[in-house]
């Protein structure tokens, strides 16, 4: 059984050394840091299956860090830990590529099983990933996360990596609500919903170079990435 390896970021001392041990005890190999410089630094050197990213931090808190992983393009999923829980708080979680969006005060059994489905269906999704996808005059590399039109180039999250090679794998065809919930986000719930929006806004206006691909809008149902 594959040991993964946590990246946690959290300036909490007592939070963080009882995560730290629980996650230990749990078989999970855990790097603990407290604030996002030590975050970053570690991570241009280290690699990582995945980071618990804490909002609430002084100087640089979980969502400034977060942008800087984008913006540093280091290939890593994570997901936000915080007592916040207001629905602007969430989606911005989401839309900055997050993978869940955990609250305080934290169940560390519940943390432990949703760490190790979300850990499993990234590992499923990264061996399927091996092949350039086309797309009109658009191609895609999901191992890199690189979305190119002509010279252009654009780096995706992971979420947004994951939405789009769904998209690309159901071409054509309605892609329900529920299943891409289910899927990708693990839950199928109203917040979930409102992130899935977030995501496919941000799809199609990368996507607006080429007016052959649409990603439409089946009231109701889903979404139909269009392409001819």
């Amino acid at each position: 059984m594959k040991m993964y390896k946590l990246l946690l970021v959290e300036d909490d001392a007592s939070l963080g050394y009882l995560l730290n041990e629980y996650l230990k005890m749990k078989n999970f190999t855990v790097i603990w840091v407290k604030n996002g410089n030590d975050a970053l630094k570690v991570l241009e050197e280290q690699q990582f299956d995945l980071c618990i990213l804490d909002v609430m931090m002084p100087d640089m808190d979980g969502f400034k860090l977060a942008e800087n992983i984008n913006q540093k393009n280091i290939s890593i999923p994570f997901l936000f830990l915080t007592a916040r829980s207001l629905k602007i708080d969430v989606l911005k979680g989401f839309s900055l590529g997050a993978v869940d969006y955990i609250r305080k005060p934290i169940d560390e059994e519940e943390l432990v099983v949703r760490l190790n489905n979300l850990l499993h269906i990234l590992a499923k999704k990264n061996t399927s990933q091996k092949e350039l996808y086309k797309i009109g005059f658009y191609t895609y590399n999901p191992l890199d996360f690189e979305l190119s039109f002509e010279s252009e180039k654009w780096q995706l999250t992971s979420r947004e990596s994951e939405l789009l090679v769904y998209l690309l794998k159901n071409k054509n065809h309605i892609c329900k609500h529920k299943d891409i919930l289910n899927t990708i986000w693990g839950k199928n719930d109203y917040f979930n919903r409102k992130s899935l929006n977030v995501f496919v806004t941000r799809l199609r206006k990368l996507l607006k170079n080429d007016p052959s691909i649409k990603i439409e809008n089946i009231h109701n149902q889903g979404f139909k990435l269009m392409s001819e």
